[in-house]
């Protein structure tokens, strides 16, 4: 099994930076889901802002979710300040 989320912050309206139960930050690009169903909701940077973690993935208010092996697998693994 992948580690779950337990941090996100939205990053200029198409990135996520993501904080998983191993510790390891990473960043997951939106974009590509953009032009998929219900999924061109988060263009608006109003709704993608509204990202929040729940049950070790992220979800939005407009009840939007990613499954947490998508984020995981589909993301790459970046280095961000400790105070983020």
């Amino acid at each position: 099994m992948n580690p779950r989320v337990k941090k996100v912050t939205p990053l200029n309206g198409q990135y996520l930076q993501l904080e998983f139960t191993n510790n390891e930050c990473r960043k997951f690009d939106v974009g590509p889901y953009f032009e998929m169903g219900v999924f061109s909701e988060l263009k608006e940077k109003k709704v993608f802002n509204t990202v929040r973690v729940f049950n070790g993935t992220v979800v939005w208010d407009n009840e939007l979710d990613f499954c947490p092996d998508t984020l995981y697998l589909e993301s790459e693994r970046q280095r961000f300040p400790k105070n983020q």
